[in-house]
């Protein structure tokens, strides 16, 4: 099982994930509320500002303080510019 980390030690299986998306559009925030409504929502911001959601084929919806793209490059085993300084920017 492989996992990627969505920010702040929190770690996610990538064999569960259907989609990672921003967060803007009325169609996901729909989702969000969608989730919370049926307690399937998983918030990892720790307080912080939603940068990404995290589909999961089990209806899980996950929030996360980071960028999708970095989301996505650590899927995809790029390296990025370090955890910690990405997260001491949302500060």
């Amino acid at each position: 099982m492989r996992l990627v980390n969505i920010g702040f030690g929190n770690m996610v299986s990538v064999s569960r994930i259907i989609a990672v998306v921003s967060p803007d559009s009325a169609p996901i925030k729909r989702i969000i509320s969608d989730a919370r409504d049926r307690a399937m929502l998983i918030d990892a911001t720790y307080g912080r500002r939603t940068r990404a959601v995290i589909v999961c084929d089990s209806g899980h919806v996950i929030l996360s303080a980071i960028q999708p793209e970095t989301v996505s490059g650590r899927m995809a085993g790029k390296p990025d510019r370090g955890e910690e300084e990405e997260e001491l920017e949302d500060e």
